[in-house]
Formats: structure tokens, C-alpha cells, sequence
């Protein structure tokens, strides 16, 4: 799958998009600024671009234009007008993101845009359990499994996120789509237990004491 590209000036909020989106399994690129960006969109394909709207040079709707339809682009922007939202959604922009944003939600957001423009990952792997996310389908060394719709969604969570610990109340809301609170914590864990147990996974899964859990890359 090629990168994502990030362009933004801010390097604390571009950090923490790089960070966000490699704790799910992506690679990436950051730029700066809009000269910088339109070198790279020049040179190589991308799997979708993060794109700022205030940049030095360049800004965000002349780089829109020069990227075109080719490419998906998610606006990732402070500019909350709804004229600005109107603007960038009548560009072509898969969608338009005001700052500040919550991880999980930009997470969410990056992976139904791949899914609409056809560049999503085409099957994840881990201990011999393979992951369709396209179809929705789980198989344990060739055989099918049957998973509730929750513990697809926390797999495939688990999955994207591979060697990284995913918080239990950003873990929740990725998954449930809602706050985490006393009562989802207990209904988080029966469900890791619930697919530990249909996987066969015992150590795959690793619980991070008042942290989370994270899916290890190897043990």
C-alpha cells in the first residue's frame, strides 16, 4: 500500500497525525508547507493526502486543484466555517476534518475514505488468523471463523494497530463508537476474552496493565 501524506505546518499536530496513523498500521510523509507538498505529490503515488488548508505558499485549496481527482484528500484544518467546509467538500475532498480532533475519530475517518476510493489494505495477518476487511471475513489457518460483530471490529482494530498498546477508552470509542466509562471497560474485557478464546490466542493479546492491550508482533 503506498503512504499517506501529511502536510502541515504545525509540527506538533503533524507529529501527532504521524503518530496516530502509525499506531494503525500506516506509513507516511510529512510536509511542511505547499511548495514541498507539491514536490512530493509530483514524484510519487499516494494512498491519500492529509491536507491543511493554511499553509505557507501554496495553500490547501490551490493544492487540492493540483492534485485533482486522482488522489483522495481529507481536509485537516482549524477553518470551521461551514462555507469552508462547503468549499472543500465541493473540491472533490473525501472528507473535511476540523482540528482539534480525537485520534480514534481521524483513524475512523482515513480508513472509510480508503475504503470509498478502492486503496484500503487488502487483508491483515497475524498467528495464522488472516483478516478481509473488505468482505468482513476471518479465517484461523485457512478455516472460518465466526465472529459478533463487535469482536470483528475489535480484531481488526487490534490488527491495524499491530506491536502498538491501544488505550482502553480510545480502543472503546474506535470500536463501540461512544465514551468509555466504568461499565464499557467490563464489557471491553469480556469481549478480549470472548476472541482470545474463539483465536486461540492466550499471549497474542496482551493485556498492559491500566493502560490497555496491544497485539504483539511476536512472541
Amino acid at each position: 500500500m503506498d503512504p499517506i501524506l501529511i502536510v502541515d505546518d504545525e509540527e506538533a499536530i503533524a507529529q501527532l497525525i504521524a503518530i496516530t496513523l502509525e499506531n494503525a498500521g500506516y506509513t507516511y510523509v510529512t510536509a511542511g508547507d505547499g511548495a514541498a507538498a507539491a514536490d512530493l505529490i509530483e514524484r510519487r503515488r499516494w494512498a491519500l493526502i492529509l491536507l491543511d488548508i493554511m499553509l505557507p505558499g501554496y495553500d490547501g485549496y490551490t493544492l487540492k486543484d493540483y492534485i485533482g481527482d486522482e488522489t483522495p484528500v481529507i481536509f485537516l484544518t482549524a477553518k470551521t466555517a461551514v462555507a469552508d467546509r462547503v468549499r472543500g467538500l465541493n473540491m472533490g475532498a473525501q472528507d473535511y476534518i476540523c482540528k482539534p480532533f480525537e485520534p480514534p475519530e481521524l483513524v475512523a475517518r482515513v480508513e472509510a475514505a480508503l475504503r470509498r476510493t478502492g486503496r484500503g489494505k487488502s487483508v491483515l495477518t497475524a498467528f495464522g488468523v488472516t483478516v478481509d476487511p473488505e468482505n468482513r471475513t476471518v479465517t484461523k489457518d485457512g478455516e472460518p471463523l465466526s465472529l459478533t460483530p463487535r469482536e470483528y471490529d475489535l480484531l481488526e482494530a487490534l490488527m491495524r494497530s499491530r506491536g502498538a498498546t491501544l488505550y482502553r477508552d480510545a480502543l472503546y470509542e474506535r470500536v463501540w463508537g461512544e465514551a468509555d466509562d466504568e461499565t464499557s471497560t467490563r464489557t471491553l474485557d469480556i469481549h478480549i476474552q470472548r476472541l482470545r478464546k474463539k483465536l486461540g490466542w492466550k499471549k497474542e493479546i496482551r493485556t498492559i496493565y491500566k493502560i490497555g492491550y496491544r497485539l504483539e508482533k511476536r512472541l
